[in-house]
């Protein structure tokens, strides 16, 4: 049984500064920033509660406490947007729009760059797709939503080599064989979190005459961006990676193909007029953005870029470094685990991880670390399966993400998590369902919403 975290240790772990320092220099380890989950007790097998260590940001990050401060102030002020005469109509739409310029600035968009709010990074890309004016290029180490949003007739899949420069080269000679509009691809691995070098990608894609698109969906919760500075045409981002809820996105870029394309939904708000036999659709974002907007989302991801901005580029580098350094150390002094890798020149990466097992279900591995030790990390093969199945060895993966509000007491309670589990396994009996691994007997009390 795991006993229960005394209030005193929880006052003294929760009154560490943010900035707590190792000894051998100024490496933040503590949480950067409050996020919502903060001080999180969950049950565990067998009785008791443990602070929650949440090792799966890369999947969906907790909001920021800013964000879910600001959501609350604005959420009484809610109203339909555009042509409203209501004082929180006029309201809801300057937030709206005011969110649109606070995107752009935050990802350095052109003065003439397209800002449309989308669902997430997903429906950004199939907006994308149905706009391109031909063939696309993108690499196997796609996550799905950069790998099937692309027709098959006009996708062509470059499979990645093992460093950085090789798979530069291959991509120059594919755009030369035979040119196409655009160039996809990711600006962090998923899966191992290797960092692609978007600046160089884009110089390649224009000297072919090619558009680059970018999904940053695990970037840009980790690393500015700039489109204007580095070359990017389009990129593709969600609120839920970068701490803000409600499930919004955005895609910016070029207007011309936007403009051009068929509108990505039907609906009011999308035409300037309509007639039983003729529809006259807008250009620019509106184009794209029929319906009522998702006016919390949105309001959502424009304070938490406001507030990634106010935490500054250089301290979130810093923590980000630290902590990754760590949890690699870990993993590298552990017996039986491989870290899975995609390149061997990638010497920038985000705090992403991804282990294999010598021997052993990760799945079960997965699940014994949120059931006996609250510990959340996420197995599979994250939704790059053809990458995954090219650079692993076996079936499935075991990966853990960190993000703004991870501390070197997250890592480490994961790492003897980790060897405990390896070593002597499970406490408890577990079984496989068709959602996975699960305990055999579930006594953990589940909260009443």
């Amino acid at each position: 049984m795991i006993a229960t975290e005394s209030t005193a240790a929880r006052t003294a772990r929760t009154s560490e500064p943010a900035a707590m320092m190792d000894a051998s220099g100024p490496a933040p380890l503590g949480p950067l920033a409050p996020l919502v989950d903060a001080g999180l007790e969950v049950p565990v097998l067998g009785g008791g509660l443990v602070r929650h260590v949440n090792l799966d940001t890369a999947a969906s990050a907790p909001a920021l406490s800013a964000v879910a401060a600001h959501v609350a102030e604005v959420l009484p002020y809610y109203a339909s947007v555009h042509r409203g005469t209501g004082y929180p109509s006029q309201q809801t739409t300057a937030l709206v729009e005011a969110a649109r310029a606070t995107v752009a600035r935050h990802v350095g968009a052109r003065d003439d760059d397209l800002v449309v709010f989308t669902r997430n990074t997903t429906d950004a890309l199939n907006l994308l797709a149905a706009a391109v004016p031909g063939d696309t290029v993108v690499l196997d180490l796609e996550h799905h939503a950069n790998l099937l949003p692309w027709r098959d007739g006009a996708r062509r899949v470059v499979v990645a080599r093992p460093s950085i420069g090789e798979t530069l080269e291959v991509l120059d000679a594919e755009l030369a064989r035979c040119p196409a509009a655009l160039l996809s691809v990711t600006g962090a691995s998923n899966v191992t979190g290797e960092v692609l070098p978007v600046d160089r990608l884009a110089a390649l894609a224009h000297a072919h005459g090619a558009r680059l698109a970018v999904d940053a969906a695990q970037l840009l919760p980790h690393r500015r961006v700039s489109l204007e500075a580095s070359g990017i045409d389009y990129l593709a981002f969600s609120g839920h990676k970068a701490y803000a809820p409600f499930g919004a996105g955005a895609l910016v870029g070029r207007a011309d193909w936007l403009d051009a394309a068929p509108a990505h939904l039907a609906g009011g708000g999308a035409v300037d007029s309509v007639a039983l036999d003729r529809v006259a659709w807008k250009q620019g974002a509106a184009r794209h953005e029929a319906g009522t907007p998702n006016v919390l989302g949105i309001a959502a991801i424009a304070r938490a870029l406001g507030e990634l901005e106010r935490l500054g580029d250089t301290a979130r580098d810093r923590h980000e470094r630290a902590l990754t350094e760590r949890l690699h150390a870990g993993l590298a002094a552990q017996r039986g685990v491989r870290v899975v890798r995609g390149f061997d020149d990638a010497h920038d990466r985000l705090g992403i991880a991804t282990i294999e097992l010598e021997r052993g279900s990760v799945g079960l591995l997965a699940a014994a670390l949120g059931a006996e030790h609250g510990i959340s990390v996420r197995a599979g093969r994250f939704c790059a399966h053809p990458f995954f199945e090219r650079v692993a060895s076996r079936a499935n993966g075991l990966r853990a993400s960190l993000g703004a509000g991870s501390s070197a007491d997250d890592v480490d309670r994961f790492l003897a998590a980790l060897s405990r589990l390896i070593a002597d396994g499970p406490a408890y009996a577990y079984d496989r369902g068709p959602e996975g691994w699960h305990p055999l007997v579930d006594d953990r009390p589940r909260p009443v919403f």
